[in-house]
């Protein structure tokens, strides 16, 4: 027995050394306090049932409003502002429509599937539509001052009115030419 404890002594250090690790780990892991939540009294507390709480706070009056029985809550003044901001807004809209010749507003016109571009997903779709790009005749007439202000506004979309060539794909889309559509930028 004496000569296989000392042709192994090694490996029973390192064994005796490994139980004693996993000891101490398991015994420090067992010591340390559990993280206490610090809960700080609220106003509420005060011993009433929750539904009461609850009750008083559903009918009390909003803190910001400062409405009382004596003084009942009105709108403030920008609210009637700002709806009558949106009417002018859209009065000016169908009258720029107007003077266009369209004699419609632009929401009217139909919209294209831009998604048929190459390089124009929903997202981007959704964001030209946002700017009033809608149709393939708009891309179609763009030049060079309108690529580099739309450009601008597109965000991480930014480069691709050019390196996906949305002008001549618009053309070719605007006319209905599918076949040269699918010549040069593949199948639709």
């Amino acid at each position: 027995m004496m000569q296989l404890v000392e042709a192994n002594w090694p490996v029973l250090v390192l064994a005796a050394v490994v139980v004693l690790l996993v000891a101490w780990w398991l015994f420090t892991r067992a010591t340390k306090p559990a993280a206490r939540r610090d809960r700080r009294p609220d106003v509420l507390d005060a011993g009433a049932a929750p539904a009461q709480r609850n009750q008083a706070l559903i009918d009390a009056p909003p803190a910001a409003s400062g409405a009382s029985p004596a003084m009942p809550y009105t709108a403030p003044p920008a609210a009637e502002l700002m709806g009558g901001i949106a009417e002018v807004i859209a009065a000016a809209v169908q009258e720029e429509a107007a003077d266009a010749g369209s004699g419609e507003p632009a929401s009217a016109k139909p919209a294209d599937d831009l998604t048929r571009i190459k390089g124009v997903g929903p997202k981007l779709s959704a964001l030209l539509t946002s700017l009033g790009v809608t149709t393939y005749a708009q891309i179609a007439a763009w030049d060079d001052g309108d690529l580099a202000r739309i450009d601008a506004q597109l965000g991480n979309f930014a480069g691709r009115p050019v390196r996906d060539q949305w002008v001549a794909q618009a053309k070719l889309l605007a006319a209905g030419d599918t076949a040269g559509y699918e010549g040069t930028f593949g199948k639709l």
